[in-house]
């Protein structure tokens, strides 16, 4: 998820997307228009003592409201630090912690499939954030009788914190508690089938939250329930693809150089769109020797015109930052990095960056769908050909 950074810590850059500039102040109002209402329940659930009327006056709302939104996000990044230095600890890259609209995210460069690992990451969080409700709670005790704002800030955190902590604990994977789930199935069965099960639990709580908010008209746990159930299917899929392509290399599924339509970079733009138009085509790797220097493609002709297509050259108007894997890369690794970059194929070349193939989705897919009926690497043998799916580029 991508943000603007504003620091780093423990070495983690710390971002907010532009959601979250939307829900703080949000989060904010609708504290300071409740102020009474949320004294009067501290009262009740806390013995605070708050003067409600006291709070109530000219700009006083609005300042709490923003203090104890601000409060809460703060609690949200240390609940994402707790995670992150356990799982550092384990040896894990934290790529950055992220505050968006439905609180914090840390980004981690790869998930832990170790079940003890990712038990005792899920459950930091949920620890740390009791560990922040108890301290505000001590801050709460220890303030002055009538020192309104203090109670009700502190005390509103400390209730906050600690709700965010069992609400987080909820086997909604993949919320925490959904990961503590998925760490406890991992024992006595294979890591895929760990998740499978426990995106299936998580995608029940995501819909009865989903009618939950429907029927009480709440926005927000809506799109929670929505982002937690495409979250599950996400990740379940993910972790489907890594467990079938285990051993299995781009080398294994990759269309090889002799099935491939290349191009030179001498080549006219006016030869490469008669080609295009004949082999039916609308990309092509560009070729200098066996040397992989380029990409062309439909659009890449287009942009030049008509009448000087033949004074240009595919050199004048190929792509030359081509992103290409190497025919040891592992599937999985390859498919990441289609995802990553936006692109449906990539170039396969050696250690002398000369052409050997290509892979595609097509061919990752087709090679799944045998590897799930019981094949193998070795017996894979429904390629497709890159004129089955002319118009990926």
């Amino acid at each position: 998820m991508r943000g603007l950074k504003i620091g780093t810590a423990l070495g983690i850059p710390v971002r907010l997307n532009w959601t979250f500039l939307i829900v703080l102040p949000l989060f904010a109002y609708l504290i300071g228009s409740q102020i009474e209402m949320i004294a009067d329940v501290m009262n009740e659930s806390l013995g605070a003592g708050i003067d409600p009327a006291a709070l109530a006056g000219g700009l006083t709302p609005w300042a709490l409201g923003l203090a104890a939104a601000v409060g809460l996000f703060a609690g949200v990044l240390l609940h994402e630090f707790g995670h992150s230095i356990v799982a550092m600890r384990y040896g894990y890259e934290i790529e950055s912690i992220t505050l968006w609209l439905l609180g914090g995210l840390a980004s981690f460069s790869e998930f832990p499939e170790d079940w003890k690992h990712e038990f005792w990451i899920a459950i930091a969080g949920p620890v740390v954030s009791i560990a922040v409700g108890a301290g505000c709670y001590a801050v709460f005790v220890l303030a002055p009788v009538g020192s309104n704002a203090v109670l009700f800030v502190f005390g509103y955190l400390a209730l906050l914190n600690v709700v965010l902590a069992v609400f987080n604990m909820l086997p909604a994977f993949p919320m925490d508690g959904g990961r503590v789930l998925r760490a406890l199935l991992a024992r006595n069965q294979p890591h895929a089938q760990a998740t499978q099960r426990a995106a299936a639990v998580g995608k029940a709580f995501a819909f009865v939250m989903g009618i939950v908010g429907l029927f009480n008209f709440q926005l927000l746990l809506i799109v929670l329930a929505f982002f937690i159930y495409i979250a599950a299917s996400g990740e379940a899929q993910q972790t489907t693809l890594k467990a079938a392509f285990e051993d299995v290399t781009v080398g294994d599924v990759m269309t090889g150089r002799e099935d491939l339509h290349t191009v030179r970079e001498n080549t006219s733009v006016a030869e490469l769109m008669s080609r295009m138009f004949e082999e039916r085509h609308t990309g092509y790797p560009v070729l200098r020797g066996e040397s992989l220097v380029g990409m062309v493609t439909l659009e890449d002709a287009r942009s030049v015109r008509e009448v000087e297509r033949d004074a240009y050259t595919v050199g004048d108007v190929m792509a030359t930052n081509v992103v290409a894997v190497g025919p040891e890369t592992d599937a999985m690794t390859a498919l990441q990095t289609m995802q990553e970059n936006g692109v449906g194929r990539l170039p396969v070349v050696d250690r002398q960056e000369r052409l050997v193939g290509i892979i595609s989705r097509s061919d990752l897919m087709t090679a799944f769908n045998i590897i799930q009926t019981g094949g193998t690497p070795s017996i894979i043998s429904g390629r497709r050909q890159i004129g089955d799916d002319p118009d990926v580029f």
